[in-house]
């Protein structure tokens, strides 16, 4: 693939890993010493790469330290003001705290965003970076996606930007400039990403391999937990909630809550959708759902008898809807989520 055309010949390309006071230290961390350590990694048993393909800086509204969400300082290498010009911007995670994101806080950032972007560059989010991003407009109309845990504060700051919390990285724009990534470690794919994209495939596997970084090639849908709706005002459908939530296992349960909320059964399934955006069996569904999900990471039974326990009483209907929910059999989920035998070993040995 041909490199950006911001850069010229083998001129490294020009990162600039934008920091800001609601960064997550660990995500803009791990991006800047991936993306700078083809000085120093071997590529598949060759020397170092030189020049290497990436410079990368971190950049700020002023140079010097700043204090990040976590409280711990990192130092601005460079101000926005000196940029005129850069071939990549990676916003890394940021916290949002109890208020949610502060729209207008950095105009400065958003202006200088914007700029970069007509000269070319793209335009990069790990995790909630897509928050500053999508202030500049340029996602408008654009798919993206955003940490899971963030969906719904996302789309109610930003519902013109498309959102799609379960797939783990996201491409847009009409150059392909736009990107997203999902979920915490997904920076993962974003660099890795990059890497494949601007210096091949062979240097995106070495440094998957060197520093153990992984592909979610299996989405995130298996990472979310479905929380349902409450905030929503309706007391009937509350009630048929809060009684739901330890009663999804019995027969019939759609009909056990129409009962409860003393309502129509036409009535009934219309607020029900209406107010927690999900019909009444695609609820249960996911109730279910999340509660095998815990009896395959925590417990040793089989999945016939998880399939029991929640409520179904055929095990290959249940594997069907459990793949179509998580993206994976319960045996591979149970494979990847449940504890190591080395920490369960550990965990009961603890007084």
């Amino acid at each position: 693939m041909p490199r950006h055309p911001a850069s010229t010949g083998s001129d490294p390309l020009h990162v600039s890993l934008l920091a800001i006071p609601e960064a997550v230290v660990s995500t803009l961390s791990g991006v800047f010493d991936v993306l700078n350590a083809f000085a120093i990694v071997p590529q598949s048993g060759k020397p170092p790469v030189a020049p290497p393909p990436f410079r990368v800086e971190i950049v700020g509204l002023r140079a010097g330290p700043l204090e990040l969400a976590s409280h711990v300082p990192v130092t601005v290498q460079r101000e926005i003001a000196s940029i005129t010009a850069t071939d990549i911007v990676i916003v890394p995670s940021v916290l949002l705290g109890p208020a949610g994101w502060q729209k207008g806080r950095h105009p400065e950032l958003v202006a200088w965003l914007r700029s970069m972007h007509q000269r070319g560059a793209l335009l990069c989010s790990a995790c909630s970076g897509i928050f500053l991003l999508a202030e500049t407009g340029l996602f408008d109309g654009m798919d993206a996606t955003v940490h899971f845990g963030y969906a719904r504060a996302f789309k109610e700051a930003y519902p013109q930007v498309p959102i799609h919390p379960e797939r783990v990285l996201v491409i847009s724009g009409p150059r392909e400039e736009l990107i997203s990534s999902g979920a915490s470690m997904t920076w993962h794919d974003l660099v890795l990403y990059l890497i494949a994209r601007f210096a091949g495939a062979t240097a995106a596997q070495s440094m998957a391999r060197f520093f153990a970084l992984q592909w979610h090639q299996d989405g995130l849908a298996p990472y979310i937990v479905f929380e349902g709706r409450k905030d929503h005002g309706d007391v009937s459908i509350q009630a048929a909630q809060e009684w739901v939530a330890t009663h999804f296992s019995v027969a019939n349960p759609v009909e056990e809550m129409i009962r409860h909320a003393a309502l129509t059964e036409r009535t009934f399934k219309r607020r029900f959708t209406q107010a927690t955006g999900v019909s009444p069996i695609a609820y249960v569904q996911r109730l279910r759902i999340e509660d095998a999900k815990r009896r395959l990471e925590r417990t040793e039974a089989s999945v016939d008898e998880i399939s029991w326990q929640v409520g179904y009483e055929d095990p290959a209907f249940f594997r069907r809807l459990f793949k179509r929910t998580t993206g994976l059999t319960p045996g591979t989920y149970r494979r990847r989520f449940r504890i190591p035998d080395f920490a369960r070993s550990v965990a009961r040995s603890q007084p």
